[in-house]
């Protein structure tokens, strides 16, 4: 008979004793998987967003970290506005005149051109030395000031560095989720994923907002897969935007759901995509000017905000944020343009989350590592006291061992065994305990991250400069652990086994 053999038997001898304490290592080991599970999904859903196809993000003036959770993360809530031609100072010429075209300057300088044009056109201007010199002295003004009378007329100040800006306006919900203004460049241009090379997908019979759709003007959206499922929304149903949090009142403005996003992963998942132009239409959310009525009354303004031709004014204009991507090469100069100024900041989102991770959450996943770890080593202490405890009634046992033969240090290693048996079975219980919790979940965590993780998915490794421990799974740590930690408890009661007297033992 072996000494693997005599163990076992021993264990089964006080079956309910050494079942408990395998159960107590069990769920140590559960839990220590369920860490080192959780560690590996955060891991894993920071690498899907922090590639999300732009490299700065651009907002008012505030806390950075706020910024990036408000931005990239639909949390928090907005800092302040920015105008919108600052956004446009991103864009080419050709976006910016477009834009230009419906604001109360481009209006203002077309009615001035045509009044001078009219009155030269008279002759009573120029028929006078005065006249001739007032019209020189002012065309040398309006050529020191170009720039500043005719925006328009020039390309954006970044954009010869920018690849795209994409506007965000945000401060309504749908629900508990964010609803988010913006224009069909999202998801068109946007890619996402840990090398930012997979396109967004709509489901079957949706498709991207448009600028303007005859049926639906512009009150589009596209709807994140977990709103979808939440909200049990789908293709062709309608929303109502609630005004600055998810219990404010519900707008007025029907918007039709056009497609719904494929799971990703991101957090693109739990929010709800608006039209912009449709955004600036709901109540209170173009900004008010002064004399406004002045400009074109009242009447005819409210009768051109539901005109397809009709562009809202960029006065009228404000965004939350923008996600822009340029070249790496020239984004830390126009960061530190765009900090330098009053206006707006800018941000790189992957650093931000960086420090956030390393901060607040890699401290609190150590901790609860530490925690787990210790619960281990409790249930290894109960390891020791089971068996230790059992010694006294198995003196006699040890003493029929000896005199038949066995040696001392034969004895020391059957407790040994023991010792390593419950652990070993209890970690094992534990481990494919903690897999079948991971794998029961499974679905809620790719609803809620977008990581996709099953029975046989191991958790990572360990973040440490360590050669063997920074390129195995951290999982495979855990048994040379528990053989190490039953060889440690067990170290006592096979040292009294191991002194058992056997004259002693065998006189009782």
């Amino acid at each position: 008979m072996n000494l693997l053999t005599i163990a076992v038997r021993s264990i089964k001898q006080r079956l309910l004793s050494s079942s408990l304490t395998m159960i107590s290592m069990a769920l140590g080991v559960g839990l220590v998987v369920a860490v080192l599970a959780i560690f590996g999904i955060v891991q894993k859903s920071f690498n899907a967003n922090a590639t999300l196809g732009y490299n700065m993000v651009i907002g008012a003036k505030g806390g950075k970290l706020q910024l990036v959770l408000n931005s990239v993360y639909y949390l928090s809530e907005p800092i302040e506005n920015i105008p919108y031609d600052y956004y446009l100072e991103f864009q080419n010429q050709e976006v910016r005149e477009l834009e230009y075209s419906g604001s109360y300057s481009f209006k203002a300088v077309q009615h001035q051109q045509a009044a001078r044009t009219a009155l030269q056109a008279s002759g009573l201007a120029l028929n006078s030395p005065v006249g001739i010199l007032a019209a020189v002295a002012t065309d040398r003004i309006v050529e020191q000031q170009h720039e500043q009378l005719y925006p328009w007329k020039r390309e954006g100040k970044y954009s010869a560095f920018t690849d795209f800006a994409i506007p965000l306006c945000l401060g309504d919900y749908v629900g508990p989720y964010r609803a988010v203004g913006t224009t069909p460049e999202m998801f068109s241009l946007l890619k996402y994923g840990p090398q930012g090379d997979q396109p967004y997908e709509m489901n079957k019979g949706g498709r991207n907002i448009e600028q303007f759709d005859e049926e639906n003007g512009f009150f589009e959206a596209l709807v994140g897969s977990v709103v979808a499922e939440d909200r049990e929304l789908k293709v062709g149903d309608t929303i109502n935007p609630s005004h600055g949090s998810a219990e404010g009142d519900a707008h007025a403005t029907n918007f039709v759901v056009v497609g719904i996003l494929e799971p990703t992963g991101t957090p693109n998942d739990r929010a709800v995509f608006i039209n912009m132009e449709g955004f600036y239409r709901m109540s209170d959310h173009a900004k008010p000017l002064e004399n406004e009525e002045d400009i074109y009354g009242t009447n005819q303004i409210a009768h051109k905000i539901t005109d397809k031709d009709y562009v809202l004014p960029v006065e009228k204009r404000e965004i939350t944020a923008m996600l822009v991507r340029m070249d790496p090469l020239y984004s830390i100069g126009i960061e530190n343009q765009v900090n330098e100024g009053n206006t707006a900041q800018a941000v790189f989102p992957i650093t931000e989350i960086r420090r956030l991770l390393d901060y607040f959450v890699s401290p609190v996943q150590t901790l609860l590592l530490v925690l787990t770890v210790l619960i281990c080593f409790m249930s290894g202490v109960s390891i020791l006291v089971s068996i230790y405890n059992s010694m006294s009634d198995r003196r006699s046992e040890i003493a029929v061992f000896r005199a038949l033969g066995a040696r001392r240090g034969t004895v020391y290693n059957i407790v040994l065994l023991e010792s390593m048996v419950l652990s070993l079975v209890g970690g094992l219980t534990g481990i494919l305990g903690g897999h079948g919790l991971i794998a029961a979940f499974s679905g809620v965590i790719e609803a809620q991250t977008g990581v996709q993780i099953g029975f046989f998915d191991l958790a990572p490794p360990l973040p440490v400069p360590i050669p063997l421990l920074n390129s195995v799974s951290s999982e495979f740590l855990i048994i040379p652990g528990l053989i190490l930690l039953a060889i440690v408890v067990g170290f006592i009661p096979a040292t009294s086994a191991y002194k058992t007297d056997v004259s002693k033992a065998l006189g009782k």
